[in-house]
C-alpha cells in the first residue's frame, strides 16, 4: 500500500482523504454543528437533498401548471379555500400543493392569501416552460428506470416522438420547439446584428418562428427555411398568415438525403447541431459549408456542454434528454469548434448571451 500510494500523484492522494472525510459520519455531524463550517455543510446538505428530491419538486410544478394557478392568482391574491374549490381537489392537500409551491418560490403567502411568486411569475411570461413541463411527462416515462435506458433494454417513447427517425410526429415536435423559440430568438437577436446580410436560411428551422421573429428586427432580409416536408409546410402556411410570402419561402427534405438550397449568404442552425449524432452533424455542417458562398457565415445557437453556471443543463438534463431521444448530445464549445474545423470553417468567434444556460452563440465562416 505505501508503494502503491507514493505512486499516486499528490492531488489523487487529497481528494481521497477529502472524499473518506466526507463521508465519515462523526465528521458529518461535527461539521454541521462547528461555527465555521456549520455554514457550508448545511449549504452541501441541501444540495444533496435537492437532488433526492428534484422529481417532486418537477411535480409540483407540474400539478401547478395543470390548474392554471399561474393564471388564476394573475388576477390577485386568493385564500386556500376559494383555490381549492375552483381546482376542485379537498382543502387540506390543496394547502398542502400551495405551501409547496410557495418553498420553490412560485408562490408567496401573506395574511393567508396566495398570489404569484418571482417564479411563477416569469413563468407567465415563457409559454415554451410550459409547454415544455408537458412535454416531460413522456421524458419522464423514459427515465423511470435509468439503468435500463443507459443499458438500451427499452425503447424510449421520445424517440418515436422525434421526426428525424422516420416515424415521429414532425408537426407536433415542431409545435413543442415553437413554443420555446421566443425566448432563444430574444437572446441571439440581441447578441448578433444581422444588417449586413442580405439572405438567411435556416436548417431545421420548424414552422418559421426564429424567421417570423427575425423579419421584425431585419426587413431587409430574403428568408429561406428548411427542413422536413411536412414541417416546411406548415412554415409556408405561417409565412403567409404572417405576410411574408413574398420574402419567405420554405424547402422541403432531409439534409441527410437533400443538398441544402443555395443563395443565403448566412445559415442558422439553432437548436439542431446537439439533436444529431456525431458523424450526422459533421456531415450537416459540411452540406452547409458547400451551400455557403466564400466568406459566407454559419451561425449556430443551442444549450452547450460546461457552460460556467449551467453545468447540470449540459450534462445531466441534456445527457439524458437526448439519450431518450436516441440521437444527439450536448457538446462543449470547443467539441463544436473542432467539428466546424473538421467541416471546413475558420475563423469561429464565441458570441456572449444575456442567458447562456438558454442557448450559446458562436458564428464561423466559410474561406472555401
Amino acid at each position: 500500500m505505501a508503494v502503491l500510494a507514493a505512486k499516486l500523484p499528490r492531488p489523487e492522494l487529497l481528494l481521497g482523504w477529502r472524499d473518506r472525510l466526507l463521508a465519515n459520519a462523526k465528521f458529518q455531524n461535527w461539521a454541521a454543528r462547528f461555527p465555521l463550517t456549520r455554514r457550508l455543510a448545511r449549504r452541501e446538505a441541501r444540495a444533496l437533498f435537492d437532488i433526492c428530491a428534484g422529481f417532486v419538486y418537477a411535480q409540483t410544478l407540474q400539478a401547478c401548471l395543470e390548474l392554471n394557478l399561474f393564471e388564476f392568482l394573475a388576477a390577485g391574491p386568493q385564500d386556500a379555500q376559494t383555490i381549492a374549490a375552483r381546482c376542485k381537489i379537498p382543502p387540506a392537500p390543496m394547502l398542502m400543493l400551495l405551501n409547496a409551491a410557495v418553498s420553490l418560490r412560485l408562490l408567496e403567502v401573506s395574511t393567508k392569501r396566495y398570489r404569484l411568486g418571482p417564479l411563477g411569475a416569469a413563468l407567465r411570461g415563457n409559454p415554451g416552460i410550459a409547454a415544455m413541463v408537458a412535454h416531460h411527462r413522456m421524458f419522464y416515462a423514459d427515465i423511470e428506470n435509468p439503468v435500463a435506458l443507459l443499458r438500451g433494454e427499452t425503447t424510449p417513447r421520445l424517440a418515436e416522438f422525434w421526426p428525424y427517425h422516420g416515424a415521429g410526429d414532425a408537426t407536433g415536435y415542431a409545435a413543442i420547439m415553437a413554443e420555446s423559440q421566443p425566448m432563444i430568438a430574444a437572446e441571439i437577436l440581441a447578441a448578433y446584428d444581422f444588417s449586413r446580410h442580405k439572405c438567411l436560411l435556416d436548417v431545421g428551422g420548424g414552422d418559421g418562428s426564429f424567421l417570423r421573429h427575425l423579419a421584425r428586427k431585419a426587413p431587409h432580409l430574403q428568408l429561406q427555411l428548411f427542413d422536413l416536408p411536412q414541417v416546411a409546410e406548415l412554415a409556408t402556411q405561417k409565412f403567409a398568415a404572417a405576410g411574408l410570402t413574398a420574402r419567405a419561402t420554405a424547402f422541403g427534405g432531409n439534409f441527410a438525403e437533400t443538398p441544402l438550397p443555395a443563395g443565403a449568404d448566412i445559415i442558422t442552425l439553432i437548436r439542431v447541431l446537439h439533436d444529431h449524432n456525431d458523424d450526422r452533424a459533421l456531415a450537416l455542417l459540411k452540406s452547409a459549408r458547400l451551400a455557403l458562398p466564400p466568406g459566407g457565415t454559419l451561425l449556430l445557437a443551442e444549450p452547450m456542454a460546461g457552460t460556467k453556471g449551467a453545468e447540470p443543463i449540459g450534462a445531466a438534463y441534456f445527457g439524458f434528454y437526448l439519450l431518450a431521444m436516441g440521437s444527439g448530445k450536448a457538446r462543449t464549445p470547443a467539441e463544436i469548434d473542432c467539428m466546424l474545423n473538421a467541416a471546413g470553417f475558420r475563423a469561429i468567434r464565441h458570441i456572449p448571451t444575456s442567458q447562456p444556460m438558454l442557448t450559446n452563440l458562436l458564428t464561423c465562416v466559410n474561406k472555401s
